[in-house]
């Protein structure tokens, strides 16, 4: 067998996960105290066994319990319902204790009641805890055979505090982490989508463009036309492959690719390109943004500006693109929504106006 098909079967190797469960366990040092009383307390053979095989069954349950809530993988084989079965175990030989040996085994109230709050349900823990509580108040201020155990009462009181704290205060931890995740996969849903539009977006752009200048070509140059056609299937195969990428979350868009795509871009539509040709000059850091909003500023100065010149500038922590086109569509879409999104992100800003000498003018800066 291999080491990977083996490793399912080793067990935890974190020390915590592996003995944490002992936490609980460890307090039956204090059954001490009933097994000494069944020591020195004369009783018939029979009694004694009785009150033994309570005490020991009661340990094991106890333990097994902690033990089979911390390593599910090793007790799968365990009925669905363990923990409620379990709980009705231990308080029945908890009552069982008590009837045997009195006062000595008042202490097992606490295990059960801490048992409980830990392990079971709330349903369940509500009213055994509050029933055991009951009972050690009524068995030690009014039974007279039990008013040597009246300590318990506080004791009891005390485990049922502060186990129930801490059983509320997880059950708001594991609230706070369900409303953490289904933010996370809202905000993985927006990332998604907007990956996916600026993907298709830019592509279904540069593809009408190509396609009518291959229309143009047809009469003219069909040798042109051909080729035009020809990178279009080239580039709806490109599209295709990087939506599906996006979805996976694996496409990171590099800076030096989009300034190359948006200079074929612009040229294809007819556009006159300024676009420099090396992102050494941004921060790594910010590289991954501007790629976006570099796509995003492209796409649109091919779709809508109807531009003749389109400059793209590049600086250690900005992006700027300019055309004299007809000035700045009003009313920002999903692509530029996204775009603002992401800069906002990542500490920038971005400003969308028309430019002093016409057209649009988009900027992106870090301070």
């Amino acid at each position: 067998m291999s080491a990977t098909q083996a490793a399912p079967d080793a067990g935890p190797t974190d020390l915590w996960v592996r003995w944490g469960w002992l936490t609980g366990p460890v307090w039956l040092v204090f059954m001490v105290f009933p097994v000494l009383d069944l020591v020195r307390t004369p009783r018939s053979g029979a009694g004694v066994l009785v009150a033994s095989t309570v005490l020991v069954v009661f340990s094991a349950v106890y333990a097994f319990g902690f033990f089979a809530d911390a390593r599910p993988a090793a007790t799968s084989w365990l009925p669905r319902r363990w923990v409620e079965i379990s709980t009705l175990v231990l308080l029945a030989l908890t009552a069982a204790g008590v009837w045997l040996q009195g006062t000595y085994a008042m202490g097992l109230c606490i295990y059960t009641s801490a048992f409980a709050l830990l392990l079971a349900p709330l349903r369940l823990a509500a009213p055994v805890a509050v029933g055991l509580v009951g009972a050690t108040a009524w068995l030690t201020t009014v039974v007279d055979s039990f008013s040597g155990g009246l300590f318990f009462l506080p004791v009891m009181l005390a485990t049922v505090v502060t186990f129930t704290t801490t059983r509320l205060m997880e059950e708001r931890r594991l609230v706070d982490q369900e409303v953490a995740d289904e933010l996370t996969l809202v905000a993985e849903r927006e990332r998604v989508a907007r990956d996916v539009h600026d993907v298709l977006g830019h592509s279904l752009t540069v593809v009408v463009a190509k396609a009518e200048l291959a229309e143009r070509l047809l009469d003219l140059d069909p040798e042109r036309a051909r080729a035009e056609l020809a990178e279009i299937r080239s580039l709806s195969r490109e599209a295709l492959s990087e939506v599906r990428a996006t979805v996976a979350g694996l496409r990171v868009t590099r800076l030096g690719d989009e300034l190359a795509a948006a200079r074929a871009a612009l040229t294809a539509a007819g556009i006159d390109a300024v676009v420099p040709s090396d992102p050494a000059v941004v921060d790594p850091r910010r590289r991954l943004v501007l790629a976006w909003v570099l796509r995003e500023a492209v796409t649109n100065v091919v779709r809508h500006s109807d531009a003749d010149r389109c400059v793209v500038e590049l600086g250690h922590a900005r992006l700027r693109v300019a055309d004299d086109g007809r000035g700045r569509v009003r009313g920002a879409g999903n692509g530029l929504r996204g775009v603002e999104e992401r800069v906002r992100a990542a500490g920038g800003t971005l400003l969308v106006d028309d430019a002093p000498g016409g057209g649009t003018l988009l900027e992106v800066t870090w301070s």
